[in-house]
């Protein structure tokens, strides 16, 4: 049973947190493991498994990132540790982010950074642009395939990004 299924709800690279954290409740009351100490062991180890299942998919539902990896992998585009050759255009444009960035951590400019930081967050929400209907309104059937490559390709991109912003 994958996450989607276990919550009842339709695969989707962008999910309703609100409705998430409402079904959670539900379904961790409803296969909570003290509930289930009179029954077989069976049942017991079902719920166990169940409850163990719904607290990942919680931790992958909330946080978007984990949630396209996660929709990705089952779609079987994406392997968990994947190595993604990146675009040389795009590996160009962090080596000058990086190059700015050390200038900037060399002569301790507080203000350079931020504004690097700031240059580095539009540049990303640039990559989201062409990506973006496809994540906010993907559906099971109707998204062609090549789309979801073009949102592997946003996800590593986004991967790389948020390192390089962890850093400053």
């Amino acid at each position: 049973m994958d996450y989607f299924e276990l919550f009842s709800i339709p695969i989707s690279l962008k999910v309703d947190m609100v409705s998430i954290k409402k079904k959670y409740f539900e379904l961790s009351i409803k296969y909570h493991p003290d509930f289930f100490s009179q029954t077989s062991e069976d049942e017991q180890l079902d719920a166990l498994e169940k409850s163990a299942l719904l607290n990942k998919a919680l931790r992958t539902f909330s946080n978007p990132d984990e949630t396209m990896k996660y929709v990705l992998i089952q779609k079987g585009l994406l392997e968990g540790d994947e190595k993604y050759q990146l675009p040389p255009a795009f590996l160009m444009d962090m080596m000058d982010f990086n190059e700015q960035l050390m200038d900037a951590k060399m002569e301790g400019d507080v203000a350079l950074l931020q504004s690097i930081r700031l240059k580095i967050v539009e540049f990303e929400s640039d990559l989201y642009k062409p990506v973006k209907n496809i994540i906010e309104n993907y559906q099971e059937g109707v998204t062609a395939a090549e789309e979801l490559w073009q949102v592997k390709k946003y996800y590593f991109q986004k991967k790389y990004i948020d390192r390089m912003l962890e850093g400053i």
